[in-house]
Order: C-alpha cells, then structure tokens, then sequence
C-alpha cells in the first residue's frame, strides 16, 4: 500500500521526502560556509539520511488510517519515534546514526514533552515492569510490527538506493532519558561539542520539513543583480560631478568586520550594502540581517531596500518586528483594498515568508536574534539560519545596558562560532561602549569618514534659552508665521499634548507623535508625515512629539526647540532638522530648565553634564555643532560607565554567556528561560474604554489584527499605578464569540477608563465619565 505523508492535501510520502530534498539541495547553496562550521562529518550527506528516514515510521498502518480517515487504533502515539529502527540499519557509523536517531526523534516534540507524555507512560517499560506492572499499556516492540517492514525497505531501495542492513527495535525511551540526564549533568567537552553540531543539524532538517511541507521550490539568494541599484545610485552621483564618499568605497573593498564611524545622513546604508555585496562574492552565500532599534526605522528601512526600482526589490527582502501585523494592516492597503478575511490570510501569508528562509535580507530588531540565545522554542532553526551570515547593526548607540549585554554576546557567538561577518555603523558612541564593541566583534577594520566630510556636515547652530520650553511657546509661534517647518520635542507625552494643544491651530498642517497613541492613530499619523515630506505644496508644518521622532522617520525640518535630554539623545533630535544639509547652518534650540517629572525619563546628572558640553564647548566656537567634535561631546557627557549600569551589564552578559556556551541544548525548552527573555519588555497593552464597542465588533468578525491595533501600550509601572489608585482606571474583562466552526472562544483583555482622544491619544489625568457611571 502506498506510505501516506499528509492527508490535507493528500501527499505520499515519497512526495514530501523529495519536496525536503528540494529545500536541502537549495541550504547547500544557500548556506556555503556550513561544511567550513562542522568538519567532523560530511553535514549535508547526514541531513539527507536524516530527511529520507525522518518519517519513515507513518508507515505504521494505524497512522496511515489516521490520515486517510479511517477508523484505527493509533492511541496518540508519535510516528517519528517509530523512524527510529529503520535508522539503526542505515551503513553508516555509531556517532552519525546517534547524530540522526536524535533529530528524528526530536523533529516535532521537545524531548521532555516526548518522554513524559508519550513513551513514559505509554509503553512498557521492562526494566521496571515486575515491580510495577504494566495494566494498559502499550508494547513499542509489537506497535513497531504494525509496520510493512519488507514494503519500507523496498521503498528506500528503489528510490533512494539505500539497502538498510539489520534493525534493532528498542523503547526510544532509553536513549532520550541517557539524552536528558547527560544534558542537566556536568557536561564534558566532547557532549558540548557534539551538542552543537547536533543543533545546527537538527535546524537544518527542521527547515527541510517545514519548508518541504509548504512545498517551497526556491531560497531566493543575494546575487550582483540585487545590488544593481547601487551601481545606478553612483550613476547619477556622477553624472552629477559627484560619487560615493571614501568611506563607501572603503567599504566595498573591505572583507570581514568593519566598524564605521560617520555623520548621520552620510550614506551609512550605502556602505554598509556594498560591504554586502563584496563578503558575499568573497565568503559565499549566508543569510543578511539588517538589525535596528525601533520598528518605524524597521519599516522605512524595509520600503526602501524592498523597493523594486531603488532597492532590492520585494522577494529579496522581509522583515520582523514586535508590530509587523500592525504595519502589515495598512502596507497592503496600498496596493489593494482587501476584504476582511482575504486580507488576514494575506497578512498571514507574508509573516509567513518573513519568517522563513524565503527572503534572503531582513530587516529586524536585535531581540529577533537574541532570544535564540535564549533557547527559546524554535532556537535551532534559527541559529542554523546564522551560519555565515552577515550582520549589519545600524544605530546601535540606542541601546539600553541589558540590550547592549545582549548584543556583544550575540556578537561573539555569530563571529566565533557560526563565521558570520558584520558591519556595525555609528555617528557617535561613548568611548566605553565602543571598547565592548571592539571586544565582541574581536578582530575587524575601523573605516572613518573623511575629515573634510565632517566639516561639510556640520549643519547646526545650537541655542541655549533659558526656563521652560512650555513658558516659551511665542518663540516658537513666530517660527510659524514666518513659514518655518518647525519641530518641537518634549520629554513626556502630557508636556507633548499640552504644547500641540496650544501650537496646532498656528500652523498650516500639525501633527503629534508620541507613545500612547492606539496603534491606528500611530501608523496614521506616521503616514501623514512621510506623505507629508513628498508634499511641497503641503508639508506638515508642525510636528510635535517626544522620544518616538528621535529615531523613528525620514523627516527634515528647519529648526527645533526641545526640552533639556542627554547629549546622545539630543543629536538625534538634531538629525531631524537640516537632514538633506540644503539649508546651510539651522538652529536647535534647547531649554536649560526640566520639567519636574523629566527626572523620572532622564538622570538629572547626565542632563546636567550635557548643558555643559553645550556651554562649554560653544563658548568659542560660534555656536556651531562640529560633527568632527561629536566623539568629543558624547566623552564629556558620558566619560565611564554608570556604576548600576555597569552592573547591570556585566550581569546581563555573565550569564547569558555562560548559557551559550553550556546551555544551549537542542530538543530542551525552558519555560523559565522564556520568562527571563520576555521580562525585559516593559509594556502592556490595554484598550480605552471609548473602543469596547469598536473591539468587540471586530472580534466577532475574526479580525483580531484591527482589534489590537485598538489598543494602547502603556509601561509597566504606569499600569501598577493606575491599578493600585483604585478608581476604576482599569478593569479586566473578556468577550466571548463563537469561530466560524461553531467553537467558542474567549478573550481576555483591560480595559482603561482614562479619556482618549484621536487627536491627543491617551490623557492620563481625564477619566471618561460616562463610561465609569455606568460601571
């Protein structure tokens, strides 16, 4: 009889064993520095065997009425543990049969899933049946008989040419418990070894049979011909008397790391994709990553490199964030207007492909990367995603101590371990930051902007106002009414609300931008202001915000008045005005005087230092921010390590180091491990009263993407506060519907009674008062 694979759609097994080696002959390609990694054994010839014997056991005839619909007596068993014989006739030697006996067996369930839920108290155990007796259970021994054995071997025979030798049935439980005790022991130097090529083998036959189960037939790769808009690019520069900077040309000539250091605004992408394209024609095919902080640099730096005329185009390039499903939402709405449930399968079929291997360049935050080293379930796919692969982190002076820990370990794993490349780039970073820098990219190429570059950057005149900006809004009124575009950022979302309140209605088109906007009105009002920078005729004229415009849009405007920040977050606020440098010298104005609650956002000392770099170092110099003294002013505000931060550093990579190197187990999920890395995000999300209406609707509907783009994220303390005033601020409640198949569903969410407006977001002191009567 023929060996059924799947039943929905009907696949033989043949079919899906082919549709695997489809997706192991393109890893081949895709993944050049692999052989390189494992030099103990032929790693692709292993995967093959792993492939062609991975489900070998569905031929057991009670499986196979399982998926033709057939009435059976299957008893919940796992086929992949009855793969396991066919793997001890294989003509190979002990280790590598051990090397396959354990991705097979571990290619669907963790091992203590495996082992406590279906052998443990499954089958009979002989070691242990005399004294315990064993009433109901199963005999693995006599379940493997249910198999066609002769027909399997034949099957190999004549399709894979592999003629097995004798097999040996025994319980898996044995060798997964010896797995599992020698994993929570001492290990020596051999088992961790073994241990990761163990892992890297086992991602990969995970992206065989899952790739091979969605019966991809391409892993599209980066060739010249995905670089050609660079070439286009230094066309243009040339016909215009121009071309790249020296630091770009550095860049595409320099193989292995690179640090670059360069003004804002110099071309850094640039650089870092001919550095791209250079590794990759000289080391091989591996995966790309472009790794950035914040989601709005995510999705403007994935439309511009998944452009199909001045990019890449889009089935070279994808990407992952925390808020993909938002930007999705309304990212297809630009081509076509989708019906509700067409456009979730669309959504759906896109974070598909961006997941996988499909797209050979993401776009992507670091904790994308780093909570594979956290063991994570589905780590092994992704650290085998790594293998030679090339890093590019932009902005990563924007991490916090615990993030930055995080990276230097990551960077020395990806470099010492998996070969990978990387290109970290910078405008400014404190000289004891870059020294970990230095320490986890190990051995690399520094590439400096130009002097004279710098001095061709310098684009702005720092002011220095005394008191309050809110006690200052005239100033920036007449900013207005001359016809300026004109920026202001405030340290906290009611300072932001309070200041737009009295400044919208003055200028020709105004905007806010903060962090407790639904994420409707978030992406909304980002679309306004990136439509509004291709707009001549009408620009937004007034943008207001807070820390979210430092690091977010594509935005260039003609001066700025801001609250008092430190140093680093200043510069970036600056980056925002004068970006194209077609306006000569523009000014940034800067209040001396903090708000009382800005202490809670910023340490006042760091503030304070920053203030001086100001006054100290402009003293003589006519005001003018030199980018070339960038390094300079970033020393002074920030010369050594905060001593809790350090701290908080040094723990942070201790022991994530210690993991990598002793605890990273393929087929062992820790659900502790998954707490520790999903602590680190401080947010929750609750839903403004004014939409229960709107969300419920939408619930009902099963667009469960608009019912959360509904909702705002608010900082974990805040909501503890609210929760603790005792005043109704926050409910808990749930909605309950039934699917399309008639199954009941429930979903629970908070609810937050505070006043939301779609102009102002969020107004933490305003209850809405006709919602809490009726509560």
């Amino acid at each position: 009889m023929e060996i059924l694979a799947k039943s929905e759609p009907r696949i033989t097994l043949q079919e899906h064993i082919d549709d695997c080696l489809i997706i192991l002959e393109h890893l081949k390609h895709s993944f050049e520095a692999v052989p390189e990694i494992i030099t103990d054994f032929d790693f692709w010839e292993v995967l093959r065997l792993a492939v062609i014997t991975h489900d070998l056991g569905k031929a057991h005839v009670e499986f196979g009425k399982v998926l033709r619909g057939e009435s059976n007596v299957w008893n919940r068993q796992r086929h992949e543990l009855f793969s396991l014989p066919f793997i001890t006739g294989l003509n190979v030697d002990d280790k590598t049969k051990s090397l396959i006996n354990l991705v097979v067996a571990g290619h669907h369930k963790d091992f203590n899933t495996l082992h406590q839920n279906y052998i443990a108290g499954a089958y009979v155990d002989e070691i242990f049946t005399d004294e315990f007796g064993d009433e109901g259970l199963l005999s693995y021994e006599k379940e493997f008989q249910k198999i066609d054995v002769e027909n399997v071997l034949l099957f190999l025979r004549q399709n894979y040419n592999i003629d097995l030798g004798k097999i040996s049935i025994k319980n898996p439980g044995t060798f997964i418990l010896n797995y599992l005790n020698k994993s929570y022991s001492q290990k020596t130097k051999d088992f961790l070894t073994e241990q990761f090529e163990t892992l890297l083998l086992f991602g990969a036959l995970k992206e065989c049979d899952h790739l091979g189960s969605a019966r991809l037939r391409n892993i599209e790769v980066l060739n010249k011909q995905s670089f050609n808009f660079l070439q286009k690019q230094r066309q243009t520069l040339i016909s215009e008397n121009k071309d790249f900077y020296s630091h770009q040309k550095k860049a595409s000539e320099t193989f292995g790391n690179v640090i670059l250091t360069a003004p804002t605004g110099s071309g850094k992408t640039e650089s870092a994709m001919l550095w791209l394209k250079n590794n990759i024609e000289n080391f091989g095919q591996g995966r790309a990553y472009y790794i950035l902080p914040f989601t709005a640099s995510i999705n403007a730096m994935f439309e511009r490199l998944s452009d199909d005329e001045a990019g890449m185009g889009k089935s070279k390039v994808g990407m992952l964030h925390g808020k993909l499903q938002d930007y999705l939402y309304d990212y297809l709405d630009k081509d076509i207007q989708y019906a509700s449930i067409s456009k979730k399968e669309a959504i759906q079929n896109v974070r598909e492909k961006f997941k996988t291997l499909a797209t050979p360049l993401k776009v992507i935050t670091p904790f994308q990367l780093t909570k594979n080293l956290f063991g994570l379930k589905g780590f092994e796919q992704g650290i085998f995603e790594w293998t030679g692969g090339y890093f590019i982190f932009d902005e990563i002076h924007a991490y916090s101590p615990e993030v930055f820990a995080q990276i230097k370990v990551f960077l020395e794993f990806i470099v010492n371990k998996l070969n990978g490349k990387v290109f970290v780039m910078t405008a400014t970073m404190p000289t004891f930051l870059r020294a970990e820098l230095h320490a986890g990219v190990g051995m690399h190429t520094d590439i400096v902007a130009d002097e004279n570059l710098y001095k061709n950057f310098n684009r702005h005149r720092v002011i220095l106002r005394e008191g309050l900006l809110s006690e200052n809004i005239p100033l920036i009124e007449n900013e207005l009414k001359a016809g300026k575009k004109v920026l202001v950022v405030c340290n906290t979302v009611l300072q932001a609300q309070n200041v737009y309140e009295e400044l919208k209605d003055k200028a020709n088109k105004a905007v806010l931008l903060h962090s407790a906007f639904t994420g409707e009105h978030r992406n909304h009002n980002e679309t306004i202001l990136r439509e509004g920078e291709k707009d001549t005729n009408s620009p937004v004229q007034l943008l207001v915000g807070t820390q979210a415009i430092e690091v977010s849009l594509d935005i260039d405007y003609d001066v700025i008045y801001t609250e008092p920040a430190p140093i680093d977050a200043l510069i970036q606020r600056f980056g925002r005005v004068n970006r194209k440098r077609e306006k000569g010298i523009c000014p940034v104005n800067i209040f001396k005087e903090s708000q009382k609650n800005d202490r809670y956002i910023y340490e006042s000392s760091l503030v304070k230092r920053t203030i001086e770099v100001f006054e100290r170092l402009f003293s003589s110099e006519n005001n003018i921010l030199e980018e070339a003294k960038l390094q300079e002013y970033i020393d002074f505000a920030y010369p050594a390590w905060n001593e809790k931060e350090k701290d908080r550093f040094d723990t942070i990579y201790s022991l994530l180091k210690h993991f990598t190197e002793t605890g990273l187990t393929p087929f062992i999920h820790s659900k502790n491990r998954e707490e520790d890395f999903y602590k680190q995000f401080d947010g929750i999300k609750v839903l403004p009263q004014r939409f229960k209406e709107r969300f419920e609707k939408y619930l009902t509907n099963y667009d469960f993407i608009g019912a959360e783009r509904l909702k705002v994220q608010i900082r974990k303390n805040k909501f503890a506060q609210l929760l603790a005033e005792n005043n109704n601020n926050l409910y808990n409640t749930s909605f309950n519907f039934e699917t399309e198949k008639g199954k009941l569903l429930s979903v629970d969410y908070w609810i937050l009674t505070k006043k939301y407006d779609e102009d102002l977001g969020l107004l933490y002191n305003e209850q809405e008062i006709w919602e809490t009567e009726i509560l």
